[in-house]
């Protein structure tokens, strides 16, 4: 039996309780979680803008050490640092046959498996594939990746979603060029990563967009050199700040219509605007057929920073070993389980960067 954050159904409170894991089973590892990132995503599952099977126990962003392996795994081994990937990719469908590994269209098939259950009975699913929520996890072997050399266990979770998901949005997806302006709108975990990210890749300007001043000092810390309060005056002042042009690249992280809407209003013209947040079916964003044409922007979609974790981690480790990259800059505070439901809620209040749940 392991403590765990339960979702018991969409728009319920978490339940702290324990859960009975079943022993190691051909091809599946199991893990003991050194910490956990409470992400958006996470939310996000909870009040069904995204969907799971549920009762589930979510978490998707976690390091641990490895427990047991079972029959077949054979890159890792107990005792190992690991960490989670949420979304591996199978190697066989159509996007990871053209290398889009990100897209893979089994990423989340084992979403709907039952891992575990409650000390009731009850079948619980593992959210986003990994049930980080928990003291311990057993997960399939392709959901692990050895910790890189180097990085302390704790802050490698980090690297399971928001450092990932960050660092692939500047480099894979939007390609910010040394020099290039670039606007960040939403300074949570994924946030902070991108501006540290573009900072890595030379951007000249960094402007930080947030509803909260409270977040100007961690923005300006991970790379930012100018900071707003979001406003209807937004697109106009980042006009301001980049010569009357807009900002070359304009990163969203929220997942808002109107924020959505105002990153693409601060691009230039032919710059490029990639949206990171996650939004529900409710938010509607609407362009007209002339804006389209005559600005020649391009808008993307990001899904996990177009990243392949076996490919980037190395290279992330690289920039956090010379002092690049800095994790432990982005955790605002260290929680237990039970301090999930108020993460959420700080969350929601756009406090914050990252609430780490350490065990």
């Amino acid at each position: 039996m392991v403590r765990a954050a339960v979702l018991p159904a969409v728009g319920a409170p978490l339940e702290i309780t324990d859960i009975d894991l079943p022993a190691t089973g051909p091809g599946q590892v199991r893990v003991r979680l050194a910490a956990a990132g409470v992400c958006h995503s996470d939310l996000s599952l909870s009040n069904g803008t995204m969907r799971v099977p549920v009762p589930a126990v979510l978490g998707h962003e976690g390091a641990g050490t490895v427990v047991s392996v079972g029959e077949g795994v054979t890159h890792i081994a107990p005792g190992d640092p690991v960490v989670l990937n949420w979304a591996p990719s199978c190697g066989a469908c159509h996007h990871c046959g053209i290398g889009e590994v990100w897209l893979c269209a089994d990423a989340l098939s084992g979403a709907g498996n039952v891992y575990a259950r409650t000390a009731g009975g009850t079948d619980l699913h593992p959210g986003l594939n990994v049930a980080a929520f928990a003291e311990e996890t057993v997960v399939a072997a392709n959901c692990v990746l050895p910790v890189p050399d180097g990085i302390p266990l704790v802050d490698a979770a980090l690297l399971g979603c928001a450092i990932l998901t960050g660092y692939g949005a500047v480099h894979h997806s939007a390609r910010v060029r040394a020099g290039e302006s670039v606007a960040v709108f939403g300074v949570g975990g994924v946030g902070l990563a991108v501006l540290q990210s573009a900072r890595i890749a030379g951007a000249g300007r960094i402007v930080a967009v947030d509803v909260s001043p409270e977040k100007e000092e961690l923005a300006r810390a991970a790379g930012a050199t100018d900071f707003l309060i979001a406003s209807e005056t937004t697109a106009r002042e980042i006009r301001k700040l980049t010569g009357g042009q807009g900002a070359d690249v304009a990163i969203e992280c929220v997942g808002r219509a109107v924020t959505i809407r105002t990153a693409w209003d601060s691009t230039r013209r032919g710059g490029r605007t990639t949206v990171v947040g996650i939004g529900g079916k409710d938010q509607q964003v609407t362009f007209n057929a002339l804006e389209i044409f005559h600005f020649g922007r391009t808008l993307t979609g990001c899904v996990y920073g177009n990243s392949d974790p076996a490919r980037d981690l190395p290279v992330l480790a690289e920039h956090i070993r010379a002092g690049r990259l800095d994790l432990g800059g982005m955790v605002t505070e260290q929680i237990g389980l039970d301090g999930i439901p108020a993460a959420f809620d700080n969350m929601i209040a756009g406090k914050g960067g990252r609430a780490l749940v350490v065990f």
